[in-house]
């Protein structure tokens, strides 16, 4: 990276090239062409820039020479003033970095971290998709204040098996209601999972109040999830955005409990709200246990993080200690059983009841363990992350007419040590970006007669990024319209570059690769 002397004027002197972030991709053959613009050497390049690879070489050309059609909306922009379209921007340092995106998971399910550069298609270069833009994540319930609540495939399952089980207990205390306990039963696990929803509300209405962006809750095998899209900003704010959950829990306990007080223990009434009180004491007991995902473990993050001053030591030390309590679970919860510690008879031999504790125990530990892994690889994520910037990310470009034949532009490009096309009109407005895949496209006995204007992407509003963008601002930014390439502009308005998407992955790769 350059070492500038103010905005965008580098210090006499300073000819060191800018730090590449993305991998470098071997050239093909048949890069001696001259029509074929190569990485900019000392020589012929005007400003340091980023080097990385030339918009033709990156595949053979395929067989066919026919340019793909995006079907983007023109939008014509306002133009670059006071640019002189064959010098290179210079690279002024990026500034501070936002923290990034956090998955909340409280009703002990495991955080799902989303790959910010997942490909719903086969073209290259795609931009970045959230898995949740491919599924809804189940069946849409309702929008609590704004934020969508759905109920995944899993949940259906789970109610069919907390309606079997409990309905037996049921026939057990109340067998004068015959098959009608099941029906009561049915009742109850739709009342559990509504606790579960309010305990997510708990989350969600304070992150709100934290102005932190909810992306839905889910209701899921075993509890449920509220995906917040960012870390809390302090270990305080974080402590009270995991504490609220439990807490609800606990309240809806007391409520369920005098209800209880109000009734005939022996009635239907009064089984359900026994049971409800039970259910909600164990969502908050369990959900207290000190280790990723659970509450209990964001709250010990946030302790640590207060301490140490360090988000990631929090994440390490609450991952680790989730990772500790997934082994006693799956080992202690079947010997309690087994023992009658938990209120049960103490069993001698191996049974049904034994087995369906023991697989009980492996699925929690399984929950808990993965949600630990998560949790650190979402930290590694969140710290990695500032590394992207579109600065240092942007190709430099050449301004060249729609008419331009593609082999007159691509010597134009090589000449100037460019690796990026931007078709202008005639006031030297951007209107289009040439598509480096469709470059790829043309065989270059072809090139001279093509236009590049065929091969262009018409810039609209999310087309164009600001040079300034990093981390998680600019993911958000390329995620919010997806494209293959983006014009980089100045704060002004000037033409800084074009940046790549596939650019960014690689460079998003190459960062978490390297050890924290």
């Amino acid at each position: 990276m350059d070492v500038s002397g103010g905005r965008g004027q580098p210090q006499p002197g300073n000819d060191e090239s800018a730090e590449h972030t993305g991998p470098e991709a071997p050239a093909p053959g048949g890069t001696d062409d001259p029509t074929t613009p190569s990485a900019p050497t000392p020589a012929d390049a005007k400003d340091a820039r980023p080097e990385g690879r030339t918009p033709a070489a990156d595949a053979p050309a395929p067989e066919s020479g026919t340019p793909q059609d995006t079907g983007a909306a023109p939008d014509h922009g306002a133009p670059a003033p006071g640019r002189d379209p064959d010098r290179a921007p210079e690279h002024p340092e990026p500034p501070a970095d936002r923290p990034a995106r956090a998955s909340h998971a409280p009703a002990g399910r495991p955080e799902h971290p989303d790959h910010p550069f997942a490909h719903s298609g086969s073209g290259k270069g795609q931009a970045p998709q959230r898995p949740e833009e491919r599924r809804r994540g189940g069946l849409l319930m309702g929008r609590p204040f704004g934020v969508p609540v759905y109920v995944a495939p899993s949940w259906f399952l789970v109610a069919i098996l907390i309606t079997w089980v409990f309905g037996g207990q049921i026939d057990r205390v109340l067998p004068e209601l015959g098959a009608a306990s099941y029906l009561v039963s049915l009742f109850f696990a739709v009342a559990f999972y509504a606790s579960v929803l309010v305990h997510e509300l708990a989350h969600t209405l304070a992150a709100l109040r934290f102005k932190l962006p909810v992306r839905r809750i889910q209701l899921q095998f075993f509890g449920g999830v509220s995906e917040i899209e960012k870390e809390a900003e302090t270990p305080g704010r974080e402590f009270v955005l995991a504490f609220v959950g439990p807490l609800l829990s606990l309240v809806l306990a007391g409520l369920f409990y005098l209800g209880l007080l109000a009734v005939d223990p022996g009635s239907v009434p009064g089984v359900l709200l026994a049971g409800l009180m039970v259910s909600n004491l164990i969502v908050a007991a369990f959900n207290l246990l000190p280790g990723l995902p659970l509450d209990g473990g964001r709250m010990l993050r946030a302790v640590v993080w207060a301490i140490t001053g360090k988000p990631m030591t929090g994440t390490v030390a609450a991952a680790w200690v989730g990772r500790a309590l997934a082994v006693c679970v799956l080992i202690g919860l079947p010997l309690l059983t087994q023992s009658g510690a938990l209120g049960s008879d103490a069993v001698d031999n191996v049974g049904m009841d034994t087995v369906l504790d023991a697989l009980l125990a492996a699925i929690l530990a399984a929950i808990i363990w993965t949600g630990a892994g998560n949790s650190l690889r979402m930290a590694r994520l969140r710290e990695h992350l500032p590394e992207l910037r579109a600065r240092t990310l942007t190709r430099r470009a050449v301004p060249v007419e729609s008419d331009t034949p593609l082999s007159e532009a691509l010597r134009r490009a090589n000449a100037a040590g460019a690796r990026a096309l931007v078709v202008v009109d005639a006031d030297g407005v951007p209107v289009s970006l040439v598509r480096e895949a469709a470059i790829v496209g043309v065989p270059e006995h072809r090139r001279p007669w093509v236009p590049v204007g065929t091969l262009a992407q018409d810039i609209t509003d999310g087309m164009r990024v600001s040079a300034e963008l990093a981390g998680e601002e600019l993911l958000d930014a390329l995620r919010a319209t997806p494209a293959t390439e983006y014009l980089a502009v100045e704060e002004t308005g000037e033409i800084y570059g074009v940046l790549s998407a596939a650019d960014v992955e690689r460079a998003f790769v190459k960062a978490m690769a390297r050890p924290s």
